[in-house]
């Protein structure tokens, strides 16, 4: 079937979006303009202007529409806290915690094989907001891939020199899991990362 180039256009444009192939992307172009063009208006006007106005905050790099995000624009927030996260999305699942201190995203992790080093995501940043002397504690909350570990044992390196109190989150059994369910992995993180009670 030869398709209009606008519509060939519009299933490349969706497979830019992850876990989306050319079949998947077709599915969702045909959808849009069968039955929700006002939806894909929408969608199409809303993305234009996230694009436009939504950069960086210049204290902890998660996305923001103004130069500081309103979680660092806070005084309500413990600045003596640091959570270091990957990626701006892992922000709201740290904030459905207790945790009120703030954070640095460092927009991915360490790995080599991909060229991807301390710069890249943006370590010397991170040592200036330390050098400031208003941290006490850097909480490591990579994630538990082979480059989340390094990454976060990189970082518990870099901090342990200005003398802070350096913690990595907690992994193990998650809260209503049966023990069948859990991975060797899992369950050999839950019994080194054990305490007393």
């Amino acid at each position: 079937m030869i398709e209009s180039p606008l519509l060939t256009h519009l299933i490349e444009a969706l497979c830019c979006l992850p876990g989306i192939g050319k079949k998947s992307a077709q599915r969702i172009a045909y959808h849009l303009l069968e039955r929700n063009r006002e939806g894909a208006r929408n969608l199409a006007t809303s993305m234009n202007e996230a694009m436009d106005k939504i950069g960086h905050c210049q204290r902890c790099r998660t996305f923001s529409e103004t130069e500081v995000c309103l979680l660092c624009a806070s005084n309500k927030r413990d600045s003596s806290m640091l959570c270091v996260v990957e990626s701006p999305a892992d922000v709201p699942s740290i904030e459905q915690s207790d945790y009120r201190g703030l954070y640095f995203v460092l927009m991915g992790h360490l790995s080599p094989l991909d060229g991807i080093g301390p710069d890249e995501i943006g370590l010397r940043e991170l040592s200036q907001l330390l050098e400031k002397g208003e941290i006490q504690e850097v909480i490591l909350a990579t994630n538990t891939t082979v480059e989340g570990e390094a990454t976060a044992h990189f970082i518990g390196e870099m901090v342990k020199k200005y003398d802070l109190k350096v913690t990595r989150l907690a992994h193990g059994i998650p809260m209503g899991g049966g023990l069948e369910y859990v991975n060797s992995r899992t369950i050999s993180h839950a019994m080194a990362g054990r305490r007393e009670v």
